[in-house]
């Protein structure tokens, strides 16, 4: 029997050492396949497992459209530290003024004349907080709605002994810092009860609330019909005797919610917020009483106004400043920063600078000069492109003080390359000055040139809504079906329409007049010896088809043959002598097998006992 004989020969295959061995590397090969597969196997259950219960399952179908929106870049879902009512998230709503701490509940603040961003944390909870009464469990998540300037959040309680989402009470949440009105922000709240009983949640209004301390004084106001409360504080500044006086006058709201079965609660609390520049603290009155006025007037004037004409003045504003940006379409490195943190890193700064074009007061003379720096930043901006630049792209920010030493980091970039007309215009200069120094585009006296490092065009993204005069440009860098690199350009008139030129590095060719048509122009990748830009832009034909005299180049080449020049690869002799090293170690390979099974004295692969018969002399 074959079986039984090869049984019997397997002691004496485990005799030989290389056989251990083996078995050895065997098993200890399925141990660590066992425990590495077990562990990912946890992993993907905490992960990627689908949310249980009643409560998710009514999130599930409250968030339904976010996703849509986060893949048109229109939005981006928050990480769950953002959600929560305690910790320091990340949701965030500014307008330059005032910023909005949503998870944490905090307001952060700049001083009356200041000129900078909002960076003083007060102890003012800005916030109106729902707790459920009688809820069995929760599901909660939050989004920053790029494009609308807002946080939003969804909360689903469940209320009854179901399993189904019809059991769930849903809490939808809206905060906006007001872009154009920076004394204002508003908290709308929608609460949904599709349920057979009464939902009640406990309401704890800003101003009621015991965190307020010594520091602010609350009392009730009544003008023209109207209440609303009125808080008073004082901030103090580390290291100096003067102090910023802060009033604040929100929307009274009730203490205790309650929404009927079948039917919905809508609210939307308005405060606004004054401050007061550095004072001494012998005119802690005289000021009080100004700010006091101040802050009735504003809010008496909000209240008459409808609450959805102020969401949407909110939102055209600030659709406004997201004409200009920057869309990442193909990444394929480590160090190009990601759509998500491209649109993040964008979104908080616009939130934490203020915006001086939309102040009603600002005089003519300045806003005319702001606007002409907008419309033709000369020698902005200078220097190589930021992409790559991850101090100022950070993949991940946690705290609203590292978002605001990024906002200083960003001026003071935009200072030091040619960009300071631009971080004078306030929030509309700086997103201009983010787009310029992504792709490294820069303002000369006649031209725009685009600077980028021809060395790093294997990445796509677009820029868009580039400044030019009153027009609007967008530059975009795409990749072919073979990989290779071109400019695509397109063109938005926004007056009456002005001849505008185009020529690739070299200006070789003759300029092309760039036109509104909805396919645009592209342009081939030609990269020169020297290095110069890529692509000249500019409204004097003559003055492109004179650059090609002023250039004064010794060659123009083809991305490809430019990247070719620049990593030639490996020499001949190393791979030759890679290739001759591992044929000659299988070849000792082979010889070893061969002698130790088919050479002189090989041993048998088996050792078998033979029985020798008795024999009978």
């Amino acid at each position: 029997m074959w079986l039984q004989q090869r049984l019997k020969g397997l002691p004496g295959l485990l005799s030989s050492s290389w056989a251990r061995r083996l078995l050895l590397l065997l098993a200890l090969l399925l141990v660590a396949y066992w425990y590495l597969g077990a562990a990912r196997a946890r992993r993907g259950a905490g992960r990627g497992a689908e949310p249980r219960g009643a409560a998710a399952l009514c999130l599930q179908a409250a968030t339904g459209s976010w996703r849509a929106q986060a893949e048109r870049g229109d939005a981006l879902p928050l990480p769950e530290e953002a959600v929560g009512d305690p910790g320091p998230g990340l949701a965030l709503a500014g307008n330059g003024f005032l910023l909005l701490d949503v998870a944490a509940g905090r307001l952060w603040v700049s001083a009356a004349g200041s000129g900078g961003g909002p960076a003083l944390a007060t102890e003012y909870p800005a916030l109106v907080r729902l707790r459920a009464l009688g809820g069995r469990g929760e599901a909660r998540a939050a989004l920053a709605a790029l494009r609308d300037g807002a946080v939003r959040r969804v909360r689903c309680v469940q209320t009854g002994p179901g399993a189904g989402a019809g059991d769930c009470v849903t809490v939808r949440e809206e905060v906006v810092a007001h872009r154009s009105r920076p004394h204002l922000y508003l908290q709308r709240i929608r609460i949904a009860n599709p349920t057979e009983r009464v939902a009640a949640f406990e309401a704890s209004a800003p101003a009621s609330a015991p965190s307020l301390g010594s520091r602010f004084a609350t009392s009730l106001e009544k003008a023209e019909e109207r209440q609303f409360l009125l808080s008073s504080g004082r901030l103090l500044l580390p290291g100096s005797p003067k102090v910023v006086l802060m009033v604040v006058a929100a929307k009274k709201l009730v203490s205790r919610v309650q929404v009927a079965p079948k039917s919905h609660f809508d609210e939307t609390v308005l405060s606004v917020v004054y401050t007061s520049e550095p004072i001494e603290v012998s005119r802690l009155e005289e000021t009080f009483s100004k700010l006091r006025e101040s802050a009735k007037k504003e809010m008496l004037e909000v209240m008459q106004m409808g609450v959805e004409d102020l969401f949407q003045e909110h939102q055209q504003t600030w659709s406004d400043l997201f004409i200009s940006g920057v869309e990442m379409r193909k990444i394929t490195d480590a160090h190009t920063p990601s759509s998500e943190t491209v649109n993040m890193t964008l979104y908080y700064m616009l939130s934490s600078m203020p915006a001086p074009l939309l102040d009603p007061l600002i005089s003519g003379e300045d806003r005319e000069k702001m606007e002409a720096s907008l419309n033709y930043a000369d020698h902005c901006f200078s220097g190589h492109a930021t992409m790559h630049a991850e101090n100022l792209w950070p993949a991940k920010l946690t705290s609203v003080t590292q978002i605001l030493q990024l906002s200083d980091l960003w001026k003071l970039t935009l200072q030091k390359r040619g960009c300071k007309g631009l971080v004078a215009a306030g929030v509309h200069g700086l997103m201009q000055g983010m787009v310029l120094s992504f792709g490294g585009l820069q303002f000369t006296e006649n031209h725009l040139q685009f600077q980028a490092d021809p060395d790093v065009l294997h990445n796509s993204y677009s820029l868009r809504g580039i400044h030019y005069n009153k027009d609007l440009i967008n530059l975009a860098v795409l990749l072919d079906a073979e990989g290779k690199p071109f400019l695509h350009v397109s063109v938005k008139f926004q007056d009456k329409p002005v001849k505008l030129y185009a020529c690739e590095a070299g200006c070789m060719n003759e300029p092309v007049e760039l036109t509104s048509e909805a396919r645009g122009h592209t342009f081939p990748v030609m990269v020169t010896q020297p290095i110069t830009p890529l692509l000249y832009i500019s409204t004097d034909l003559i003055h492109l088809q004179d650059l090609r005299h002023t250039l004064h180049l010794k060659a123009i080449l083809a991305h490809e043959e430019h990247m070719a020049k620049q990593y030639p690869g490996l020499p001949f002799l190393f791979w030759f002598s890679v290739a001759s090293l591992i044929t000659l170690f299988h070849l000792f390979l082979f010889k070893l097998i061969y002698n130790e099974y088919c050479g002189p004295g090989a041993k048998p692969l088996f050792r078998s006992k033979v029985t020798v018969p008795d024999t009978i002399l």
